[in-house]
């Protein structure tokens, strides 16, 4: 028998069939010709990605306020609420996107609906406290601009830690998830937070310089000084958030920046 017709042997029985194969160096040798040989040998079609998730418009039709638009910032606020609690729990790497669908009693599927993936959820998480830091460091900018004397300086910055206070204190978890993972390597759904740590660090140095450059500050290089007092700050929140050391949060920041002008003035 041929090697053809050994071939269709196999296929019309679905038996393997032995047969001889001649080869000049080699001599001859059996092969055992299977069934689905002529199959093996076919180029197998390239597998479709799977399409991407459908994703909600950030802005739905119909009126804001809406059935739709109020159904779309509640699925969103449950899987943020979920996945914040989880971060601040297990930290934000470890958690996955299976988990947080879960404690917001969803399915996976419509967690990419409304979020690209865990790095937009810490964004859209991190957003409000973002925008009020902003506020209140282009604010103390405008004031350090528009002060000739070195007094006034200590308002200025008064105002700017009570802005920030509030602005901590209003997002309180968001802010308790930032000390928790800023100082961690910025990859990953970690870096909007590393971002953030970096923008702010820069402005307070910025600042700083600023009030140098305006003779309103002493000669303490403004890296050291900026550096200290954000330090200083960020540890003075996380004694008040996570261990309630303050009954007046107010009055413990101004205390604090009289403290840091006294020493950086001179």
């Amino acid at each position: 028998m041929n090697h053809s017709a050994a071939l269709d042997a196999a296929r019309a029985t679905g038996i393997p069939i032995i047969a001889i194969a001649s080869d000049e160096e080699k001599g001859d040798r059996e092969v055992i010709l299977y069934p689905w040989t002529q199959d093996m040998s076919r180029k197998r079609p390239e597998k479709k990605p799977a399409p991407a998730p459908r994703r909600v418009p950030e802005v739905r039709p119909g009126p804001v306020g809406g059935k739709r638009d109020l159904n779309r910032r509640r699925r969103l606020k449950a899987l943020c609420d979920a996945g914040l609690a989880l971060f601040l729990e297990r930290g934000i790497e470890p958690v996955t996107v299976d988990e947080i669908a879960r404690a917001a009693g969803t399915a996976k599927g419509n967690f990419y609906r409304y979020v690209c993936d865990k790095e937009e959820l810490v964004e859209i998480l991190l957003a409000p406290l973002s925008s009020a830091v902003e506020a209140a460091l282009d604010r103390c900018e405008r004031e350090i601009l528009e002060t000739t004397e070195a007094p006034n300086l200590e308002g200025a910055y008064v105002q700017l830690a009570l802005d920030l206070f509030q602005a901590y204190l209003a997002q309180p978890e968001v802010m308790r998830l930032y000390l928790q993972e800023a100082r961690a390597p910025a990859v990953g759904a970690r870096a909007p937070l590393s971002l953030f740590e970096r923008q702010v660090t820069d402005r307070a140095i910025a600042l700083t310089q600023l009030a140098h450059a305006r003779g309103l500050l002493g000669k303490i290089a403004p890296e050291i000084s900026a550096l200290a007092v954000l330090g200083a700050t960020e540890r003075l929140l996380l004694a008040h958030l996570r261990d309630g050391a303050f009954d007046d949060p107010a009055a413990t920041v101004q205390t604090f920046v009289r403290m840091v002008m006294e020493g950086i003035s001179g």
